[in-house]
């Protein structure tokens, strides 16, 4: 186990097989040492976390959602790395992407669920860009979908 996966393993996560793709797309596209993972969305071992923040889900369950799609995201990282997630040099960017009513504005809130979860498990190379938007809808009823351009070597 390398030094990211015994990071995230003290923090009590384990990386689960990456999950596939749900239509007709591939989950990651590699572009020199550029890796673009797709949406990734709030899909638990237990299924699919859905919820409309600002209706019938709050923005601490929703962070919980959106930590859940950080795990996936390192999961296709892991998956692109052929295992080694170590090969992971940053994480540059992650696009967020709320479920949520108009009237709600703390998408920011929510997708810290993500930013923390990566900033603890990888510190430097955790530090990245990011959106956090509203949607009015998003697949399968999720709270939560997060996409990502990473640096891997």
């Amino acid at each position: 186990m390398g030094q990211f996966e015994s990071k995230l393993a003290e923090m009590g996560v384990t990386l689960p097989e990456a999950p596939v793709p749900v239509a007709n797309y591939v989950p990651y596209v590699q572009v020199g040492d550029m890796l673009y993972v797709s949406g990734q969305i709030s899909l638990g071992p237990d299924g699919p976390i859905k919820g409309k923040l600002g209706d019938d889900m709050d923005a601490e369950a929703g962070a919980e959602a959106a930590k859940v799609c950080a795990i996936n995201l390192l999961a296709q990282v892991k998956a692109a790395c052929g295992g080694d997630l170590d090969r992971l040099v940053r994480v540059v960017k992650l696009g967020g992407f709320v479920n949520s009513t108009p009237d709600f504005t703390d998408q920011p809130v929510v997708i810290n669920g993500a930013s923390n979860l990566i900033g603890e498990a990888l510190g430097d190379a955790g530090k990245h860009a990011r959106a956090a938007v509203s949607s009015p809808s998003l697949p399968l009823g999720v709270a939560v979908e997060i996409d990502g351009v990473f640096q891997i070597k």
